[in-house]
């Protein structure tokens, strides 16, 4: 955004933090921060009551879950911005804010109609514009902040409005082109348009409404500054303010433990089936459970989470992110299984088709659009993905000459291709067993920007896209684990070693 010559190059976020905090409170807050967070559990080495959380200290944990998801949004998001949002059109709070303004304007309008004219309702938006003005400088602006200062001085105004000698269409006119100098080129046409408007009463109304959108696009502006800075402290940062959430609400953890301790269940088990197939297996000896195993199970169960469940604590930041890529890994596992299930039964039709993989990827992905949606038809879907595919294919046949699929042919596959929506479907399960071997392969690797892991067979129709999402995934992934390793190290001690932290908690108890 262009400023004047004389302004300096930093961006003032408070005012950012303070025109988005209050929309972030309630979008982010969550149930074990709120409804459960109200006392902290006690020990059971200890027999002191629980502590009880005051409300200053509940607003405060709020104040601090709002500008850590915030930051990690504009740290993480390279699209995340601010955008101007008006009530819907026809809806009740956008007809109410419709007839309020309009009663406001004509008002304005008849007190400056009067003989001799009403000054006190205009005095008043411009003390507002100057101070919007003036919010948009960044400090060491000096000239123009003085001359804002002069020329929309409302004391002097006052004074000349009782001579009735106030000049409205001048001030207006400085107010536009000090806009137009403050503005970013965007807002161009706006500034034009407004030069072109002769109704002083109107001219007062788009200016106001130009402001409004000059606020977005300095937020924005601001966020594009502070986004280089909140990245390279960003672990830090989120570390801390977790803590202090933590801090202040002490069962903001339960979540977290409870999903690490399912993985550790998992884990064991799995342990366990594998033991009880191999005779020669010493079963009393305790099993011994990698701590980075457990986390990169949990995390692995991410892929399948039912988002309607809330998510552990220590991932409501990447919640969106991880919805997301479960719902697009969800929808290639469908073609690929599409694809896998077609190759068997017609593969020898298939394979003289010209970019047959990416006809079926065109014609899948539209019809599979919004597929983790309890309203969505999977069955229809894939109803008609068979029907495109056999049209696909007795096309490619008839342009060589060659006989088309039979009718038998045709509804064998569409019916193997419409069973992929039952449950435990063996090509579905075996899909998505060599997407989550992909997944898992991908979070052991030291550095999966240097290499990828060697796609499963089957998934070769997916290979770039499942390797893009796995890049995104594991970036998730791996910056979690710098930020929130110390609380996940604390809960796996906890939960793999009990004894050793009990031991510790004594020691530090008899040391105080």
């Amino acid at each position: 955004m262009p400023l004047n010559d004389d302004q300096s190059s930093d961006s003032d976020s408070s005012r950012l933090s303070e025109s988005t905090v209050s929309s972030s409170d309630t979008e982010y807050s969550r149930q074990s921060f709120n409804s459960d967070s109200s006392s902290k559990p006690s020990s059971p080495a200890s027999a002191s009551p629980p502590k009880v959380i005051t409300f200053d200290e509940l607003m405060a944990a709020t104040r601090n879950l709002s500008n850590w998801t915030l930051a990690h949004e504009i740290a993480v998001n390279a699209n995340f911005c601010i955008k101007q949002e008006d009530y819907p059109q026809n809806s009740f709070a956008g007809t109410v804010k419709q007839i309020v303004h309009k009663a406001f304007w004509d008002h304005l309008e008849s007190e400056l109609n009067e003989d001799p004219p009403e000054y006190k309702h205009a005095i008043k938006l411009f003390e507002e514009i100057k101070e919007i003005l003036l919010s948009f400088l960044t400090p060491g602006a000096n000239r123009i902040h003085n001359q804002i200062c002069e020329v929309l001085d409302t004391d002097l105004i006052r004074q000349q409005a009782e001579h009735n000698a106030v000049d409205i269409p001048g001030l207006a006119n400085y107010v536009i082109n000090t806009m137009g100098k403050l503005c970013a080129p965007i807002r161009d046409n706006d500034i034009k348009q407004l030069k072109a408007t002769d109704n002083i009463v109107e001219l007062l109304r788009q200016i106001f409404r130009v402001l409004d959108l000059m606020k977005v696009d300095m937020a924005n502006y601001t966020i594009k500054s502070l986004r280089p800075y909140l990245w390279h402290n960003l672990v830090d940062y989120e570390r801390t303010k977790f803590q202090e959430i933590l801090e202040e609400t002490p069962s903001a953890l339960n979540l977290t433990t409870e999903w690490i301790k399912e993985s550790i269940e998992d884990e064991l088990s799995s342990i366990s089936d594998e033991s009880s197939s191999c005779p020669g297996a010493d079963s009393s000896s305790k099993p011994i459970i990698s701590p980075t195993l457990v986390l990169n199970n949990g995390y692995l169960k991410l892929l399948q989470w039912d988002y309607c469940k809330t998510i552990p604590e220590t991932l409501i930041t990447d919640e969106v992110r991880l919805q997301e890529l479960r719902e697009k890994l969800n929808q290639l596992k469908v073609i690929a299984c599409v694809s896998l299930i077609t190759n068997n039964m017609v593969g020898a039709a298939v394979v003289d088709v010209p970019d047959f993989t990416d006809h079926l990827k065109r014609i899948s992905l539209p019809l599979l659009e919004g597929m983790n949606k309890k309203s969505f038809d999977l069955k229809e879907a894939l109803n008609a993905i068979g029907i495109q595919i056999c049209s696909i294919v007795n096309k490619s046949l008839s342009e060589r000459g060659l006989p088309t699929l039979s009718e038998e042919m045709q509804s064998n596959l569409m019916g193997q291709i419409a069973h992929i929506v039952e449950k435990n479907n063996p090509v579905c399960s075996l899909i998505d067993k060599r997407i989550q071997l992909f997944m898992r392969s991908l979070l052991a690797l030291p550095s999966f920007q240097k290499c990828m892991p060697t796609m499963p067979g089957g998934l070769s129709v997916i290979q770039r896209e499942i390797e893009f999402l796995g890049s995104q995934y594991a970036s998730i992934v791996n910056f979690n684990k710098k930020v929130y390793g110390p609380f996940y190290a604390n809960i796996l001690r906890k939960l793999l070693f009990p004894e050793a932290a009990m031991e510790k908690t004594e020691a530090e108890t008899s040391s105080n």
